[in-house]
C-alpha cells in the first residue's frame, strides 16, 4: 500500500470471520511466500518464522474455507514442497483488492492523520463529528 512506501501511516486489514479465523496480512504474505518459495520451509526462512509456526498457519487456512488454499507433496527425490491452489490465489486476490480498496477510500484521513497537528485540518475535523 503506498502509505507504507512513503512512510506515512500503514492501514492494515483483519478480516474476522463469525465462525473461523481471522484473516490478515500475516497470513496473506505466508501465502504469498508459499507461492514464490514453492514450499514452506523456505516461504517460514523468508518470513523469519519457525517451520512450525508456518505449517499451523497453513493447515488453519487450509481448515478455513471450502478448498484446500495450499497443497503439499512429500519429499522425493527432488524434494517436496507446497503450491498455493486457484482457491489459495482467489483469496489473496479478494484480500489485495479490499486492501487496495480500503486504502483508496482512507487515503485522505490517513494523511490527515499523519499532520502534527490534526485538529488544524477541516478534513478530519469533519468526519470526526460522523
Amino acid at each position: 500500500m503506498a502509505a507504507e512506501d512513503d512512510g506515512g501511516p500503514a492501514l492494515r486489514i483483519r478480516i474476522d470471520f463469525p465462525d473461523r479465523p481471522s484473516l490478515g496480512p500475516g497470513k496473506i504474505a505466508l501465502l504469498e511466500a508459499i507461492e514464490s518459495a514453492g514450499s514452506i520451509t523456505s516461504a517460514a526462512r523468508a518470513m523469519k518464522m519457525s517451520y512450525r509456526r508456518a505449517w499451523l498457519l497453513v493447515e488453519e487456512l487450509n481448515s478455513m474455507f471450502a478448498e484446500p488454499l495450499v497443497t503439499t507433496q512429500l519429499g522425493g527425490a527432488r524434494g517436496g514442497g507446497a503450491m498455493v491452489t486457484p482457491a489459495g490465489r482467489g483469496v489473496i486476490e479478494s484480500y489485495r483488492a479490499v486492501e487496495a480498496r480500503a486504502a483508496e477510500a482512507t487515503e485522505d484521513l490517513l494523511g490527515a492523520l499523519s499532520d502534527p497537528d490534526p485538529a488544524a485540518d477541516d478534513g478530519l475535523q469533519g468526519e470526526a463529528g460522523r
